[in-house]
Parts: C-alpha cells; sequence; structure tokens
C-alpha cells in the first residue's frame, strides 16, 4: 500500500547576501518634528520603530511582507489614489484603446480643478504622454479629469472603473469616488492595498513603469519638480507621493537593487520631509536587512520518489517555477525543508504531473508550500514486467 512520506533535505547551498548598492543622501535630513503616531511596526525580525500612522514594506519579487503597519486600516489616500487613474490608463494603452500620442479634450471642469495642476488650458487638447507626465510628476488633479473625462464621460463614471479594477485586483480596503484622491469620506485606500496597487503596476505594465523615474516635466513653459525626492535623488524609480489634512503626507517608492525590488508605503506623516526621511530610511533597512535567495531552479530536481510498476525505479520531482524566498540576513542556515509524497508513486506517471509538495518552515518569514511535479514520465510496466516485480515484492516481504 502506497504510504505519505515526509523526507527533510538536510544540505542546501545557499548564495550569500548581496552588498548593498552604493548611495547618495538626500538633503532633507532628520524628521523635523516627533513623530504623529508613535509606535513599533510588526517585521520579521522583530519590532521596529516608525513615526508613519501606517507603514507596509514588501519585496516585490517573492511576495514577502517585511514591515506592516495598521496595514489594513481604512485611510485617505491622497494622490496616491492616482495609481489607479494609472493603472487603468496603462490597461487602455496595452489595449490600444488609447496611443500615447492620443489628443484628449480639456473641459471647462478639468481647467477650473484646484489643488496640484499641470494647468492644461480649457478648450485645448493634450498628448496621453503628457498626461502621463502631469499626473506623475506634476500630481496634477486637472491631468486626471481629462483622463477620466476621456475614458468614461464623467468622474462619477470613472470612479465606478476605478472601483471595478480594485475588486479585480483584489483591493479589499479601498474605495474610490474620484479620479485623484480628492478628500471624501468614502474615498479611502489601506496602505497594504496602495502596495498591492504598486507591485500590480510594476509587474503588469514594465513598458510604461519608466515615467515614474521622470524627475521634472515642462508643460505650457511651466517646469514642474517630481515631488518624490527619492526620485529626484535617483535612490527610487517610483511612484507617487500625497497629503491630505486627514492623512497626513504618504509617499509610495519603489527601488530595485541586486536584483531585488522592494515597495515601501507610509502616511501619516507630520511633513513631506519626514515622509521622504521615513521612505528613505525603511527603503534602506528592507535592502540591507534582507535578501532573495534562490533555493531551487525550476525543472531541478528537488528529491526523487520511488515508482511502483513503472520502467524506471524512481522518478524526479521538481518545481515548475524557481523557488525565490526573501530570508533575513543569518537565518539561511535556520530554514528546514522538507518533502512529502505517496510512496511510491504508481506509475503510469506524466511528465509534469502533480506529484508532491515542498514545505520551507523556521525561516523567520511565513512558511512557503510550493508543489511538485514529475520531472520524467515514466510509464508503467507490461503485464509480465508487473508480474515479476510483484513475485519479487512479495518475495523480498517474507
Amino acid at each position: 500500500m502506497p504510504t505519505r512520506r515526509t523526507a527533510l533535505l538536510l544540505a542546501l547551498v545557499l548564495t550569500g547576501p548581496a552588498a548593498a548598492a552604493p548611495r547618495r543622501r538626500h538633503a532633507p535630513g532628520p524628521p523635523a518634528a516627533p513623530p504623529r503616531t508613535p509606535g513599533p511596526a510588526t517585521t520579521p525580525l522583530g519590532p521596529l520603530a516608525t513615526g508613519a500612522r501606517w507603514a507596509f514594506v514588501i519585496d516585490v519579487n517573492t511576495g514577502a511582507v517585511l514591515l506592516h503597519k495598521r496595514a489594513n486600516e481604512r485611510m485617505a489616500p491622497s494622490s496616491m489614489a492616482k495609481l489607479m487613474t494609472l493603472y487603468i490608463l496603462f490597461s487602455w494603452l496595452k489595449a490600444g484603446r488609447l496611443k500615447l500620442g492620443s489628443m484628449l479634450p480639456v473641459s471647462r471642469t478639468a481647467w477650473r480643478f484646484g489643488g496640484s495642476k499641470m494647468f492644461v488650458e480649457v478648450g485645448t487638447t493634450v498628448s496621453v504622454r503628457d498626461l502621463i507626465d502631469g499626473v506623475i510628476v506634476d500630481s496634477g488633479n486637472d491631468a486626471c479629469v481629462v483622463l477620466a473625462e476621456a475614458m468614461a464621460g464623467s468622474q462619477a463614471g470613472f470612479a465606478a472603473m476605478m472601483n471595478a479594477e480594485a475588486a479585480k485586483l483584489g483591493l479589499t480596503d479601498s474605495h474610490f469616488t474620484n479620479p485623484m484622491g480628492w478628500p471624501d469620506p468614502e474615498n479611502y485606500m489601506s496602505v497594504h492595498d496602495i502596495a498591492r496597487l504598486s507591485v500590480a503596476l510594476i509587474r503588469d505594465f514594465p513598458q510604461y513603469y519608466h515615467f515614474f523615474s521622470n524627475r521634472e516635466f515642462t508643460y505650457s513653459n511651466i517646469t514642474q519638480m517630481n515631488r518624490n525626492v527619492l526620485v529626484d535623488n535617483r535612490l527610487a524609480d517610483g511612484l507617487k507621493t500625497g497629503h491630505t489634512d486627514a492623512g497626513g503626507y504618504g509617499i509610495v517608492v519603489s527601488a530595485a537593487r541586486g536584483g531585488r525590488r522592494v515597495v515601501v508605503v507610509v502616511n501619516g506623516m507630520p511633513s513631506g520631509r519626514d515622509r521622504t526621511f521615513e521612505a528613505e530610511r525603511l527603503l534602506e533597512w528592507a535592502f540591507n536587512s534582507f535578501s532573495d535567495v534562490t533555493l531551487f531552479r525550476a525543472g531541478a530536481p528537488v528529491t526523487t520518489a520511488p515508482v511502483w510498476l513503472g520502467t524506471a525505479r524512481r522518478v524526479p520531482l521538481v518545481a515548475t517555477t524557481d523557488v525565490t524566498l526573501t530570508l533575513p540576513h543569518g537565518w539561511r542556515e535556520r530554514a528546514r525543508i522538507a518533502v512529502s509524497y505517496d510512496s511510491p508513486l504508481a506509475a503510469p506517471i506524466g511528465l509534469g504531473e502533480p506529484s508532491g509538495q515542498l514545505r520551507i518552515t523556521d525561516t523567520g518569514m511565513a512558511d512557503v508550500s510550493v508543489p511538485l511535479v514529475a520531472g520524467a514520465a515514466v510509464p508503467r510496466l507490461g503485464l509480465p514486467g508487473r508480474a515479476m516485480a510483484v513475485l519479487l515484492h512479495a518475495l523480498a516481504v517474507r
């Protein structure tokens, strides 16, 4: 009778942590005001003090959560909500429903809208390419209105599109009433949702991500600098800042080093200088405290399992994708890696047939389970071969 077997893999070769990349310090310096909401965030390494009211840090490559504080609490997202407007715009560009050179009309509503502006002129048309810079660099509310009216006919219609897209992306603590994050009690997101949306932008639209690293933009003879100081100093390549009285000062930044990419979201900071300092501090902490480690390559044998009545006595079990984890420095040697499967596996076995489970624990992070499949096809023995195998088995167990 087949039995469930668990094998502990004792030997594991891991690469060392990537060296931290050199960087240039920005001007702001330490926070100028005491934290609005003192108290630590939760991390795999223990509590970490942060002045942010809300915070979330994620490794993009592996999805590992490195830090969270009030992660699923609904809050005013301010202009960070514009990331959803950009997500929908990029999906239209990818589908060919709009082009970067498409010219969109400017209504009186867009022209008159307050707050941060791109300074579009009523009665003119603006290219989608310029509107993207207007949203990212200028944080232009007027640019968001132009896009919303072009794609949905109105801001309310576009908000419905935003909410539908949020549901598709699994953003359970988000609701939109306008395309720019204008203050409204019914307009909210969580830092967890902002991070997930940021990861989706990076993952789904790499061809447009370069817009987030633009440091300045000139439109109608007016030059504005990117409000994201970390982008200006080349310490990050995106994504967005925001501010409202209800939510305080917030920022979502992303940076890539040594093959890793990290997204940091903070909100509820007392000033723009504080949000910049805290985002950089958490970004440095994430890169310096963790590393991405590939345990097994896709298609490489993790182990082999015995086969019953097959033309081969054993079959390799493999993962279909690279098994890469984000691990705290110094935790690599503590990892426990176990494989479970029904032993023996009954032939015939098809190539790629689900055949076992890889489980990784004691890493300091969340436990990981990865399905394993057969790395080779094993046909069933013919009748004479099966009869001989059964006979030999019977003799062996007597």
